[in-house]
Parts: C-alpha cells; sequence; structure tokens
C-alpha cells in the first residue's frame, strides 16, 4: 500500500507538470452560488486578491459543522444497528439450523448461519446505501462550503465514512468479537436470557471471516458493474423505446441529428467522479485491511478492475453524455483517504494475525508447552499434541440431565478436578501476553518500514525535477533579458551611455 501510495505521487507530479497545474491555486476557484447567496450581507477582504467578498462567520460555522457530526454520528449508530440486528438473527437462525430437519442443514449449521447471514447483511448493507448518498448531500449543503473543491471534500468524506462503516462494521464484528464473550459450557453468556452467544467455527474464526469478505467483495462488485453499466443501458433502451413510438404517433420520420443523440444519453452523476473514486477507495480497504484473513482479495480486485476499465470506458463513449472537464492538481481529500487506510491496514491485520487467527497459540505451544521445548523449533513434530492442549474438559454431569462422562471445548480452562475448576490456566494468560507483544512489534516494526520505504522514494521524479529547474531557470534569464533590453532603450532615449552589462 505504501509503494502504491508513493508511486503515485510521483505520477500525480508528472500530469501535473504535463497539464501545465504547478502553480495552479485553490485560491483560483470561483466562489459557490449558494455560499455567495447566503453570505452576501458579510464581507471580508481576500488576503490574496485584495477584494471584498463574502464571508463565513466562525460560530456559524462552527454551528453547522456541529450539525453536521451529529448527523454522521447518528448514521453511524443506525449501521451499528443493523449489524446488533443480522446478530440477533443469526443467534435466531443457529438455533434453528441447529434442530432443522433436513440432515445437511442440519450437520452443517454454522456455515448455514453465517450464509444466510452474510446475504442479509448485504441486502442491508446495498439499502443504507441509498440513505446515505441523500444525507450526505444534506448535511454538506448544511455546512455551506465555499468553493466548488470544498463541497465535493466534504461530501467524500461523509460517503466515505458511512460506506465504510456500513461494509466493514459487521467483518470487524467477526473478526475480534464472534465467539469472545460467548462463555463457557455449563456458563454459556445469552443475549436478552433467551438465545446463547455465537461461537466460531470449530476450525476458529478465520473461516468465518474469509466467507464474510468474500460474498460481500464479490456481490458488491458485480452490483456495481450492473449499475454502472446494465442501469444505464436499460435507461437508455428505454428512452429511445419513448422516442420511436412518439415518432410513429407522429406517423413521420424523424431521423436525429448526432448531437440531439448524444444529448437523449444519460447524464453524468452530479458529483462527477465521485462514485467511481469511491469505488475503487473502498476496494483498496478490502485489499488492504483484513488481507492477512482473505488473500484472494488482491486477485478478486485485479480481475475486477481488468474488466471494469473496458467496461468503464465503453460506458463513457456510448451510454453517458460527455462529463463537463474540471482543473485539479491532485485526487483531493482521497489521498488522505487513502493513507488513513494504510495505516489502518496495519493495526488491524496485527490484530487478525493476533488474535483471530492460530498463529500465537501454536507459536507459543511449540515453544512453551510442546514436545520441542528447549530444543530448537521444528515446525513438523513441535505441534504434535497441539490440539489436544488447546481443548479444555467439561464434565456433563454438572448439567443435570442425566448426561455422564467428560466433552472437550476449544478455551484455556483448568478441569473440573482440580483445585480451581474451570478458571483460566497459566497457558491461557502466556498466550494473551504473546497476543499483545506480537501486536505491538508488528505495528512498530512495519510501520517503521512503511515510513523507510517513504523516505527512499522520491515524490517527484529526477528528470521532472531537472525539467522545473531547467524552466525556472530559463524564465529567470528572459526577465533578466527583457528588463537588461528595457533599461537600456530607456537610457537610449535619454542620451547616455550603455553597455551590455546589467547597468
Amino acid at each position: 500500500a505504501t509503494v502504491f501510495l508513493e508511486f503515485w505521487k510521483r505520477r500525480r507530479a508528472v500530469l501535473t507538470y504535463d497539464w501545465d497545474l504547478i502553480d495552479w491555486e485553490d485560491e483560483e476557484e470561483e466562489l459557490r452560488p449558494q455560499f455567495e447567496a447566503k453570505y452576501s450581507q458579510v464581507e471580508r477582504v481576500n488576503p490574496i486578491t485584495g477584494k471584498p467578498e463574502p464571508f463565513q462567520p466562525f460560530p456559524d460555522k462552527l454551528s453547522r459543522l456541529m450539525v453536521s457530526v451529529s448527523g454522521i454520528f447518528f448514521m453511524i449508530s443506525l449501521v451499528l444497528t443493523a449489524v446488533f440486528a443480522v446478530v440477533v438473527y443469526r443467534l435466531v437462525a443457529m438455533e434453528q439450523f441447529a434442530s432443522f430437519k433436513w440432515y445437511f442443514i442440519k450437520k452443517y449449521w454454522q456455515f448455514a448461519t453465517s450464509g444466510t447471514g452474510v446475504c442479509i447483511n448485504f441486502m442491508i448493507i446495498m439499502s443504507l446505501n441509498v440513505v446515505y448518498e441523500k444525507v450526505a448531500y444534506l448535511l454538506t449543503d448544511l455546512e455551506h462550503p465555499r468553493t466548488e473543491s470544498e463541497w465535493e471534500n466534504s461530501f467524500a468524506l461523509k460517503m466515505f465514512l458511512f460506506q465504510f462503516v456500513n461494509l466493514n462494521s459487521s467483518i470487524f464484528y467477526i473478526a475480534f468479537f464472534l465467539g469472545r464473550f460467548a462463555g463457557r459450557p455449563g456458563k454459556y453468556n445469552k443475549l436478552f436470557n433467551r438465545w446463547r452467544l455465537e461461537e466460531c467455527h470449530p476450525s476458529g474464526c478465520l473461516i468465518d471471516l474469509c466467507l464474510q469478505m468474500g460474498v460481500i467483495m464479490v456481490l458488491k462488485q458485480m452490483w456495481n458493474n450492473f449499475m454502472e453499466l446494465g442501469y444505464p443501458l436499460l435507461q437508455n433502451w428505454w428512452s429511445r423505446r419513448k422516442m420511436k413510438r412518439r415518432g410513429q404517433s407522429m406517423e413521420t420520420k424523424i431521423s436525429l441529428p448526432q448531437w440531439e443523440k448524444d444529448w437523449n444519453l444519460q447524464p453524468m452523476n452530479l458529483h462527477g467522479l465521485m462514485d467511481e473514486y469511491l469505488e475503487m477507495v473502498l476496494q483498496f480497504g478490502f485489499t488492504t485491511i483484513f488481507v492477512a484473513a482473505f488473500p484472494l482479495a488482491p486477485l478478486l480486485a485485479l480481475l475486477n478492475n481488468i474488466i471494469e476499465i473496458r467496461l468503464d470506458a465503453y460506458k463513457f463513449v456510448t451510454q453517458w453524455r460527455r462529463p463537463m472537464p474540471a482543473r485539479a492538481t491532485d485526487i483531493g481529500i482521497w489521498y488522505g483517504i487513502l493513507e488513513g487506510i494504510g495505516v489502518l491496514a496495519v493495526i488491524t491485520n496485527a490484530f487478525v494475525i493476533a488474535i483471530t487467527s492460530d498463529y500465537i497459540p501454536r507459536f507459543v505451544y511449540a515453544y512453551k508447552y510442546g514436545p520441542c521445548t528447549d530444543q530448537g523449533y521444528r515446525q513438523e513434530k513441535c505441534l504434535k499434541g497441539y490440539v489436544n492442549s488447546s481443548l479444555s474438559v467439561f464434565d456433563l454431569s454438572e448439567l443435570g440431565m442425566g448426561y455422564s462422562g467428560y466433552c472437550r471445548y476449544r478455551d484455556y480452562r483448568a478441569p473440573p478436578w482440580s483445585s480451581t475448576p474451570y478458571e483460566f490456566t497459566l497457558q491461557f494468560w502466556h498466550v494473551l501476553a504473546a497476543r499483545l507483544a506480537f501486536i505491538i512489534v508488528f505495528e512498530h516494526l512495519v510501520f517503521g518500514i512503511k515510513s523507510f520505504i517513504a523516505y527512499l522514494i522520491p515524490d517527484i521524479p529526477k528528470d521532472l525535477c531537472d525539467r522545473m529547474r531547467r524552466e525556472k531557470y530559463l524564465v529567470q534569464e528572459m526577465m533578466y533579458e527583457a528588463e537588461l533590453e528595457h533599461l537600456q532603450r530607456e537610457r537610449k532615449k535619454n542620451g547616455k551611455q550603455y553597455h551590455h552589462e546589467w547597468p
């Protein structure tokens, strides 16, 4: 992610130079008409241009910003409520599938619960996305941004926050909360004293996380491609059909000129390339934040982008009207969002490896409790007995239902015959300490490498830097020659002597 962003900086510098936008500043942008209409009574002198312009007082700006932030938190809380509803569904479905009459469903009840939960979660995600766009639009208009680029940056940040939380809240729940508070046999924690909290699959929580990410990512990419190409195709087909019917009713043959055919195509989104940027940034998050749990994500993103490049080319040329051009020196707030995702990816992958996966428990067992203790680490034999070590014992007679014998469950608890039955063992605390130590070491190490890579790669290519310096030098030479020629003309006009040197 860091290498990608650093090389994008270099590419951006080349494009900015080629399009002659090096010295173009945002101050050259015109004020939004809505801003001028709202604050036309309050003016101040622009320190750049020296001319009076409408001004938004700080108390007004702060109050509007607070209302906007409150709206953002309300929508995020709505997302978390939807996630909680899906969790409740999974608890109810888990109980139903476990007692299902169909043997196949009864045997794989955990996969059935996860699969249906993911599909319902995806439908909720797509439904809420429609609401988010309207809310983000209203909140951004409420802030009354000064220029169009400020409006787009504010709107982009809101849309990213809404959709990021919407897409990833259920994934974060499965990665870090699923099965952590389920309790133990004989003392399970229950929601509303009715439904037992869900546990991970016996093979671990990574399989649930992988399934959640795979389904959401694939379905989201398919839906986006349909909405970007299939929806405009259907709309254009319907508009052409209506025009044909209108022409037949007038009993005349109408041959439309090309410009009118182009006008009948679908208009560009009011927000420009906002949806395209948002899709790529969310995809960047999928391929970096939980890549340790779903290593197939980058390949799926690559295949999707190869297809989407051609779909976008076809869409822009044949299905949409030509968009209005606008100047920009960079991709705006999106670069800061991508950098934030890169930082978050380091933290989440550290937690996924340490907490969600079995890497740390295996590591602790191999070095502290396995057959290779104090003998050096060998992968083939050092994990012998690990599964038995990771399972605790429960006495079925404690249930009071006529059962006898023992059952095993995943946890590090003392056996029922010990002096402190069902208390956490020393191995549990060793694993916990190793997990915390791994998170700290991993984060510092990866952040150090990240900063070192960013330092090594210059933001501007050397040949471009030389060209810019050469251009600056030539401009200075031209100014020098022009000034010298001007002064020589003045001296000649006044009858004074002059020489070919700086006067």
